[in-house]
């Protein structure tokens, strides 16, 4: 088994998972798609809020927020800042700075907790909130929550949102962006095949991998003979989903958990569809053309990935209708939800204050709507896609992808998720590049929770 893990992989998976080049990136059982939350108090004009702070002291106040955003997130949350600074009932006025990348925002902001310069708000991941929450450097925002004045009542944002940010009864965040890894099925295709559904659990997705590979045997073209069933995706949280469709997973009480039963099936059944090049992978043509074009049965995506998806089949003039689906489970369908959180660090009372009211203001439904509406991603609330209604007719994938928010699940709760789901990636990767066979994969596995443990310290 050693010579199958050599110490090159070893090293190389230690280097990438202490690196911070984080995705928009669960151990959780399935959930409802609206949380269960206390209610904000009822508001009335005796009604007192218990944050200390006197409205005219805002008046004026300047509060920092960075962002790792670029290109249309960026100019869109620039929009919205000069509307916020232009109207605000209090005379908040918010400064924006972009970082470009969850990677520099990370690094720019940890190194700035030290000094008095840091900004007063970040919209980060929440790992990195429980990174510097640990160092008592994040405000807890339970009170901001539930204050009768200054509150907001929460309860139409799913479980799987809101709850990812709460951590033994203190709020690190709220939600900013979510959004979640799919599997793309090509219906029309599928129905050519035999097929009338998509795969109900993992024995229904090998086989329908298997037969689309089996029709690309029946033409002239030798070179596509490979091709035909899922078009393998490395990416972490695609990982993490095949291991929870096999209700396996990756911790084990405060701590992880790699080598089990279940995840060496999960793991196990993926390179047999390699094996039996039901699964493959190309340098030479990427995930979307070959779902176009018929050489992938199925492709795996993200909900920002959907628009492309939508332009390159129009592209193709292909007619083929296209579905999306989470990852088949023998119990349960898996999905991982992730994304960026709002996250206020520890100031005084006011700037505290005025930081909360400026995320509240973001998260109401005609803001968070134009988020939707520019970045593909999921509504925060329940109540926004009311306004959403022409955006749901022209975009049929998406509404389906919101349809399978009661299936989201919440990630890992630890601050060296930010790590260890970087060594997930690298390890599931490393998996195929060197082509490690069906029978070996619990080595795979064993190595991950060593690193895991290491990394995690």
């Amino acid at each position: 088994m050693k010579k199958i893990i050599s110490l090159v992989f070893v090293s190389s998976l230690l280097l990438g998972a202490c690196g911070s080049a984080d995705a928009t990136s669960t151990a959780g059982t399935a959930v409802t798609p609206v949380a269960t939350h206390t209610p904000r108090p009822v508001l009335t004009t005796e009604a007192a809020s218990s944050i200390k702070v006197q409205p005219e002291a805002l008046n004026g106040l300047e509060i920092n927020v960075w962002t790792p955003w670029y290109d249309v997130e960026a100019g869109l949350f620039d929009t919205l800042v000069k509307e916020f600074n232009g109207k605000n009932e209090w005379g908040i006025q918010v400064k924006v700075q972009h970082q470009v990348n969850f990677t520099n925002l990370y690094d720019a902001t940890t190194n700035s907790l030290p000094n008095s310069e840091r900004p007063d708000m970040v919209i980060a991941l929440p790992e990195h909130a429980l990174e510097w929450n640990e160092n008592r450097l994040v405000t807890d925002l339970t009170p901001y929550v539930q204050d009768p004045v200054y509150g907001m009542d929460a309860r139409d944002i799913p479980f799987v949102f809101w709850n990812q940010d709460e951590v033994a009864n203190v709020r690190v965040a709220v939600p900013a962006q979510r959004t979640a890894r799919f599997l793309l099925w090509n219906e029309t295709w599928a129905g050519e095949l035999g097929f009338d559904a998509s795969p109900a659990a993992p024995d229904d997705f090998k086989q329908q991998a298997c037969r689309a590979q089996q029709s690309m045997l029946k033409d002239e073209a030798p070179q596509n003979d490979s091709t035909g069933g899922w078009y393998v995706d490395t990416e972490p949280m695609t990982a993490y989903a095949w291991l929870l469709a096999f209700e396996g997973g990756v911790l084990e009480g405060n701590g992880y958990h790699f080598l089990t039963p279940n995840n060496i099936e999960s793991f196990k059944f993926l390179r047999e569809l390699s094996e039996q090049t039901c699964a493959w992978q190309s340098a030479q043509v990427d995930a979307i053309t070959a779902f176009t074009s018929r050489q992938a049965l199925f492709i795996t995506a993200s909900l920002q990935d959907l628009p492309a998806v939508a332009r390159a089949f129009a592209a193709a003039k292909s007619r083929d209708d296209w579905k999306v689906i989470a990852f088949p489970g023998a119990n349960d369908d898996a999905l991982v939800v992730y994304g960026s959180s709002y996250v206020v660090l520890d100031s005084t009372d006011e700037e505290e204050l005025a930081s909360w009211l400026f995320i509240r203001w973001l998260l109401e439904n005609e803001q968070d709507a134009r988020f939707v509406e520019a970045t593909h991603l999921f509504p925060l609330r329940t109540s926004t896609l009311e306004l959403l209604g022409d955006y749901k007719k022209t975009h049929p994938q998406w509404a389906e992808a919101v349809d399978l928010l009661p299936k989201g699940e919440l990630q890992p709760q630890l601050a060296s998720w930010r790590k260890v789901k970087i060594m997930l990636g690298d390890g599931f990767d490393h998996m195929y590049r060197v082509n490690v066979s069906s029978g070996q994969v619990a080595a795979i596995l064993a190595q991950m929770e060593s690193l895991s443990r290491d990394i995690s310290e």
